[in-house]
């Protein structure tokens, strides 16, 4: 087993409490309330820029030529969802400049800069891809239900093959540059543990 697909089973139990989550949920079903995910999106933004720096670090840390075509295609997901952002933000009337991270949000962005500053790719791209991968996984669950109108979108996002290659592709990179490492696994979880306090804090 690879070691993107061991730390993913490793952290099994974040992955399932976050799509049981009520915000999750909410997303598929239609309930969540509107003022939730205006929150959320503004919140999201604020931290896919910061997950952009952070692939660019990747990037300029990169060993190959192979490094250099992952990396800027992660970047270019990573503007395609800022795109889809931007949808909702004409849609719903949110305002995305200026916005003031909840303590949950600022907490991730800094994990995940340290992380990439500190220059070391194997234990930087094992914080960066449990979103990836977690994502995938959240909109492939709730593409199997029932989605309501209101947020399937969002799901259609998240379930769309295109985004699964580029979580495979992040998932390859950390098998070539990762070791099996206390760091690594703490910086996989932490990242989990980070992404339900990001859906618990919008709700």
């Amino acid at each position: 087993m690879s070691l993107a697909r061991q730390l993913w089973k490793a952290n099994a139990d974040w992955a399932d409490r976050i799509l049981a989550h009520p915000f999750v949920q909410g997303l598929g079903d239609g309930s969540l309330p509107v003022a939730a995910f205006r929150s959320y999106v503004a919140q999201d933004a604020y931290f896919l820029d910061a997950f952009a720096r952070a692939y660019a670090f990747c990037l300029a840390h990169g060993t190959s030529r192979d490094d250099l075509f992952g990396f800027s295609e992660l970047i270019a997901g990573v503007l395609d969802e800022l795109k889809l952002h931007q949808s909702y933000t004409e849609r719903l009337n949110i305002s995305l400049d200026g916005v003031t991270p909840l303590p949950a949000t600022q907490a991730y962005v800094d994990f995940l800069l340290e992380a990439a500053r500190r220059g070391r790719l194997g234990e930087t791209i094992a914080g960066m891809t449990p979103c990836m991968r977690l994502y995938a996984f959240l909109g492939q669950a709730l593409a199997g239900t029932d989605v309501a109108p209101a947020y399937a979108d969002w799901v259609k996002t998240y379930s769309d093959p295109g985004f699964e290659a580029l979580a495979v592709r992040l998932e390859a990179l950390l098998d070539r540059h990762a070791v099996d490492s206390p760091a690594v696994r703490a910086n996989y979880r932490r990242a989990m543990e980070l992404e339900f306090g990001f859906f618990d804090a919008n709700r």
